[in-house]
């Protein structure tokens, strides 16, 4: 992140404003709204400040300022055209140990203001870090829309009772669930509808219950979620939600960070991936850490790349937990052929080119390929192999000797749908040195068949999207080999 994203507690503290138009109104009000003290200095006010005037914690100076005007002030704004005011004002503030927000003159700024959508006590901030207000106003609009008025007053209704609901449930955890209970149930409704007397009698209840039952300790549970191929926006609206509600995650290199970036922040995270000595770590060590943190009444999310039933061993996850006795749910992604397909401009199948597509792994268990190549090799059919970029070679040669034209198209897709994305496409006599010469990094989706053909036509991202080094291989690869 560029800027820190932090709400001040300004209540009482002096705050300077400097300048009298549209501008400086727009920070008085957020200053006055926040309880600070607020002084304006300007020759004059326009017909902005007019509804600010009464307001007992404002006070305006029809003058410029002077250094002295800044002593004690934490935050000040100035919003003055006039160039020399708006350098002597940022030095005297400064000076004096101020935060200064230099309004057009981000060079001026120790901070920055966000838009900001209002519903007391829930506020919302959005910035862009400078790069573009424009769109920070648009997203403020949508969410303006989004969220209703009555959100406010349910935040309200919910800090009325922290205190109740911290005495009467001891544990954080089992805290945090109470209220994950109340806020997507049918009190927040009745809160939401604009019936607070109910939803707080009913609210009341919910914590005499809690009460009653604290010494119950947190009921444990794994969530097997598909994190898809690497792109964020691939991620089903299911999978956000577990992913917020867990205390730890588990994942391994397969996991975007992008898609890490959007698991609840307080949640712990266990990496579960290539250890020092580059070897993973033992399916059956990574299953008794799911069974050991869920009986200790966590919430467990294994995140997974892909789809975690497709070559993601989630089947043997959950029959570990399944014979402990141990609760879970599974949410299926993305897997990474079908999005590496999409990405590439690929269709696995095609009435003209394949009625049939086999997912296979490259490598099978104790690193040893033993694939059903009668069922592979097969007319009309596309081949998409999963983990295979280290055998390559191999697969290639045993393709051909299987009986399979070395002219039969193929492509390699490096990182599917991610920023850094590269296709290299060739044939199966070719594949292999021309993914030498790429140097591809994995992980990568192979995909042997005549719908490789389509790509000329049919991949749909645009040239932005695409890594340069993409482009040139794709270009060489278009050429007769």
């Amino acid at each position: 992140m560029r800027h820190l994203p932090i709400f001040l507690e300004l209540n009482g503290k002096a705050a300077v404003v400097v300048g009298g138009g549209a501008a400086a109104a727009r920070r008085a009000e957020h200053l006055i709204k926040a309880g600070a003290s607020v002084t304006t200095f300007a020759a004059a006010l326009t017909d902005d400040f007019r509804e600010l005037l009464d307001a007992p914690n404002f006070r305006h100076e029809a003058r410029d300022p002077e250094p002295n005007d800044f002593q004690e002030t934490a935050l000040c704004f100035v919003a003055v055209e006039d160039e020399r005011l708006a350098a002597e004002a940022w030095a005297a503030a400064k000076g004096a140990g101020a935060w200064v927000n230099v309004a057009d003159r981000p060079q001026l700024c120790d901070f920055i203001m966000p838009s900001i959508v209002d519903r007391n006590p829930l506020v919302i901030a959005i910035s862009t870090g400078g790069a573009s207000p424009i769109l920070g106003r648009m997203l403020k609009a949508r969410l303006e829309s989004l969220i209703p008025a009555a959100y406010g007053r349910l935040a309200e209704l919910m800090g009325g009772f922290r205190d109740a609901v911290a005495k009467a449930i001891a544990s954080p955890v089992m805290r945090r669930r109470f209220w994950e209970i109340v806020l997507e149930g049918p009190i927040a409704e009745r809160a939401l509808s604009g019936d607070y007397g109910a939803a707080s009698a009913e609210l009341d209840r919910a914590v005499e219950r809690a009460a009653a039952r604290n010494a119950e300790a947190p009921r444990g549970e794994v969530y097997l979620v598909g994190a898809g191929p690497g792109d964020p926006d691939l991620l089903t609206f299911r999978a956000l939600r577990l992913m917020q509600k867990a205390d730890v995650v588990l994942y391994d290199r397969l996991t975007d960070e992008g898609v890490m970036n959007l698991v609840r922040r307080e949640a712990e995270r266990i990496y579960v991936g290539k250890q020092p000595d580059d070897h993973e770590l033992p399916q059956e060590e990574i299953s008794a850490q799911l069974v050991k943190l869920a009986k200790q009444g966590k919430r467990v999310l294994r995140l997974k790349g892909g789809d975690p039933f497709m070559f993601g061993r989630g089947g043997e996850e959950i029959e570990a937990l399944a014979a402990q006795g141990i609760p879970f749910q599974v949410c299926p992604g993305v897997t990474a052929a079908i999005g590496a397909a999409a990405y590439a401009g690929i269709p696995l199948t095609h009435r003209d080119h394949a009625h049939a597509c086999v997912f296979v792994t490259g490598h099978g268990k104790d690193g040893k390929i033993n694939l059903d190549w009668t069922a592979l090799l097969q007319p009309r059919q596309t081949v998409a192999i999963y983990m295979g970029l280290r055998n390559l070679e191999a697969l290639a040669q045993e393709f051909v000797a299987r009986g399979a034209s070395a002219d039969l198209p193929a492509a390699i897709v490096d990182n599917a749908t991610r920023a850094n994305q590269r296709v290299v496409v060739g044939t199966l006599g070719t594949l292999a040195a021309k993914a030498r010469a790429a140097e591809l990094s994995g992980p990568a989706i192979i995909i042997v068949g005549t719908v490789v053909t389509l790509r000329d036509k049919l991949d749909w991202r645009p040239p932005a999207r695409r890594s340069s080094a993409e482009g040139d291989l794709s270009a060489a690869a278009s050429e007769k080999d």
